[in-house]
């Protein structure tokens, strides 16, 4: 996500560290190479200049403290523009109404069937009824997509794929809705490859027919300024409530994306990255910058961490590792907790300083499945008691896991050392005046 945008700003940044103090020459250096970064992903020409000019402004009117240097001070600088940029604050979306209507809206190939099926798993999650309502009926594949997707999440979708009335169906959508108690109806609508005349006068009808407590404009963020350009289009006819950035995982143009709030005055609602219904996250402008500047989330990873994590599983291994009684079974629970969490990189990425790090590096989502396999393999008496593993016993397993016997040893010793850890833990946090260090405690 804005990986090069990234890099670029860093290396920017780089001409004022080691600087014992800010001048005119080098901040104006420094601040011609964010510009130049900026421009280079895309951002709007003129919201790049004013940005960097706001960043000299405030470079050149603070003192740099003792135990701050250069470098810190204007990386604070732009963390502070870049989140102004976007927003400011985060902008929630509007739920009144019974029941609250979402209108989608958007270019077909910008994302919006799938983020129609993320958006009602992710209100689902919030424990809110919801009822997806297929009113794209110009492409036949869209119905039957979003009939897939309403399966994935266990989401009910309303569909009458013989009708090519898209107001009609979402009336009759929303009638069917009040009648079976849904609290949330998603209208998934049609998309051109351009905009044309008869798809804004529809998407207009439907608005003005529905009135949706909520209407979300999709836009591909690959698409550079023809993104911003269209969603300008798109705000002047229909008025829309927010924007959804999808495609974020690709990085070849994503900067124009940082344009759109200063450029159509509407503020963005959600960001969305890959195909799997778990991968979309309401935008905070100051995560965002400070992703950007790979200083990490980690406000986002707790999030992420507490709707993956049953409060009741936790309690209870919370105890066992208190007996020092951790073994296999609650490793592999673990292991599938994580998995909800989402992309192993992109989790790992919310960490300060790891964007960098992990630029060049391939972490493969599937790189549990060897430890998963190894520790099914293994009887139940083996997962609580691993110490019975013997020579045997591992060949048996490395041969049911299509694993080798190097691999299993390699786990037995690892869990070894973190059961190891864990009991030094417990002892620490036994003792008088130690904190408890358990990390699920």
């Amino acid at each position: 996500m804005f990986d090069n945008l990234s890099a670029k700003l860093d290396q920017a940044i780089k001409t004022l560290k080691g600087q014992g103090n800010i001048t005119d020459v080098n901040v104006a250096t420094t601040v011609k190479e964010i510009r130049r970064a900026l421009i280079d992903a895309d951002v709007n020409y003129k919201v790049a200049k004013d940005v960097t000019d706001t960043i000299k402004e405030k470079a050149l009117g603070r003192k740099v403290l003792i135990a701050v240097s250069p470098g810190q001070l204007l990386t604070k600088i732009i963390e502070e523009e870049l989140t102004e940029l976007m927003g400011g604050e985060q902008v929630g979306i509007n739920l009144s109404g019974n029941p609250a209507i979402i209108l989608i809206a958007g270019l077909q190939g910008s994302g919006k069937t799938t983020f129609s099926g993320k958006l009602a798993s992710y209100l689902k999650k919030q424990n809110r009824n919801v009822l997806l309502a297929a009113c794209d009926i110009y492409r036949p594949a869209a119905i039957d997509q979003l009939k897939v997707l309403g399966e994935q999440v266990g989401v009910e979708v309303y569909a009458e794929p013989e009708n090519k009335n898209a107001v009609e169906i979402a009336q009759r959508a929303l009638a069917y809705a009040k009648n079976n108690s849904y609290k949330v109806v998603i209208v998934d609508t049609a998309g051109r490859l351009a905009i044309d005349e008869q798809m804004m006068q529809e998407i207009t009808s439907l608005k003005q027919t529905l009135q949706p407590s909520e209407t979300l404009f999709v836009v591909d963020s690959m698409t550079g300024q023809d993104a911003v350009n269209t969603a300008k289009t798109f705000n002047e006819r229909l008025d829309y409530d927010g924007v959804v950035l999808t495609k974020l995982d690709g990085d070849s143009r994503g900067g124009a994306a940082l344009s759109i709030k200063t450029v159509v005055k509407k503020p963005i609602k959600f960001v969305s990255t890959g195909e799997k219904m778990d991968a979309i996250d309401a935008f905070y402008p100051d995560r965002m910058a400070r992703r950007i500047l790979d200083m990490g989330d980690v406000t986002t990873l707790v999030e992420k961490a507490q709707q993956a994590f049953d409060e009741e599983e936790a309690k209870r291994l919370n105890k066992k590792i208190r007996k020092n009684q951790f073994d296999f079974n609650d490793f592999l629970s673990q292991l599938e907790q994580i998995k909800k969490m989402g992309s192993v990189k992109d989790l790992i990425g919310l960490l300060p300083g790891m964007n960098k790090a992990l630029k060049d590096v391939d972490i493969d989502d599937d790189s549990f499945k060897p430890i998963e396999a190894i520790i099914r393999s293994m009887t139940p008496k083996e997962r609580e008691s691993p110490d019975l593993i013997n020579g045997s016993r591992k060949r048996r397993i490395a041969n049911g896991s299509g694993t080798s016997i190097q691999e299993v040893n390699n786990l037995l010793k690892q869990f070894e050392q973190m059961r190891k850890f864990m009991k030094k833990m417990n002892k620490m946090g036994n003792k008088k005046g130690f904190p408890s260090m358990n990390p699920f405690g």
